[in-house]
């Protein structure tokens, strides 16, 4: 196949000079509605991302050798040419659309992605805020090795993506024209995501294209202002606990669960799942109960 270049690795220039942009307007042009930068946390956001590409360095191994097998295993091959392209980018679209509502509502998975939503702030320091465990995104991107797209092409279009959603971590972009606005994901359609109100909560997901959400019942358009970070934030700037708090609330959890059913719920349930509260028995009800001492 085809050498495809590291999209990654080229965009660097731009994300800086974007930074430094959205930096020096904050400075020049301050806005009371936002929280612009906060140097705590845009450090954490940049150690977080840093992190995040040795990490993925060592993830690569395992997950390139899983693919690999099953590249071989299948006799479809589809080859990379001008229009198959983006073909590819649009299924990879659609697979990183269920991956991200997935680790949205499945615990564990949950666990790795809540780092990116942990800061309270929403810059493009924050699109780098990423995690240290994507060793579970893997089995989302199956099927597309499986239909005969060679492992590379698949991580091509996964950096695509990626760079792609930077520059929809901001607030100095307003609401684009509608025809944008209603096929593609843009600031606004992710502000929504990264907020932590009641009806913003687990919605917009799409990475490069807004219409999966459209089309799956997920989509929530920009209309009061989103308070960014978690439901319960976690007050700290440590990159380590930012990258493993939920695994560490997650083995709490089941090490105090007292069922097998409670354990498995903590861990592949909703991250807000709770157990049904016990019981209440026919001899509970009939117990007499208790009268409260007079105060003199």
């Amino acid at each position: 196949m085809p050498h495809l270049p590291d999209v990654v690795l080229w965009s660097i220039p731009a994300f800086i000079l974007l930074t430094a942009l959205e930096l020096v307007s904050y400075r020049l042009h301050p806005d009371d509605r936002s929280e612009g930068y906060e140097a705590k946390d845009a450090a954490t956001s940049v150690g977080m991302g840093l992190g995040s590409l040795l990490f993925d360095a060592l993830w690569k191994i395992p997950i390139v050798a899983i693919y690999t097998a099953l590249y071989e295993l299948t006799p479809l091959r589809v080859p990379v040419l001008w229009w198959t392209l983006p073909l590819m980018l649009l299924a990879q679209d659609f697979f990183y659309y269920w991956s991200h509502r997935g680790h949205h509502v499945v615990r564990i998975l949950w666990a790795c992605h809540v780092v990116h939503h942990s800061s309270r702030n929403f810059n493009f320091t924050t699109a780098l805020r990423q995690p240290w465990t994507t060793l579970t995104v893997w089995p989302f991107y199956v099927p597309m090795v499986l239909a005969g797209v060679h492992p590379a092409a698949v991580a091509f279009c996964s950096s695509v993506n990626l760079v792609y959603q930077f520059w929809v971590h901001t607030e100095r972009v307003g609401k684009l024209p509608r025809p944008l606005e209603y096929v593609l994901n843009t600031p606004s359609h992710h502000r929504v995501h990264h907020a932590s109100q009641g009806g913003y909560l687990d919605r917009n997901f799409g990475g490069i294209l807004i219409v999966w959400d459209r089309m799956f019942g997920s989509f929530v358009p920009e209309e009061e202002r989103p308070v960014y970070g978690l439901t319960k934030n976690i007050h700290t700037y440590n990159p380590l606990r930012v990258a493993t708090h939920e695994y560490v609330a997650i083995g709490r959890d089941v090490k105090a669960a007292r069922s097998w059913r409670e354990r498995f719920g903590r861990v592949f349930r909703g991250p807000g799942w709770q157990p049904d509260p016990p019981a209440v028995t026919r001899a509970d009800k009939e117990q007499p109960k208790a009268v409260p001492e007079r105060v003199a």
